[in-house]
């Protein structure tokens, strides 16, 4: 079992945040904001195919209540 970071782009990220309960919520210019029923609210930036940094990438994954096995 890996613990490196997986490398994303913001699809992949956000179908994996829609298969764990969050929802589109509102698009402020190219960042979308995906929140669950719980309140959680976790920003993504849509900038075409780049990938997500891994500093953010491990930022978003701790707010959204991610583990790296969520990626495979």
């Amino acid at each position: 079992m890996s613990t490196k970071l997986p490398v994303v782009n913001a699809k992949t990220l956000i179908k994996i945040l829609e298969e764990k309960g969050f929802n589109f919520s509102r698009e402020s210019g190219s960042h979308a904001i995906y929140a669950n029923q719980d309140g959680i609210k976790v920003t993504v930036p849509v900038h075409g195919k780049k990938d997500i940094g891994k500093g953010l990438l491990k930022q978003i994954m701790r707010d959204a209540g991610l583990t790296i096995e969520d990626f495979q």
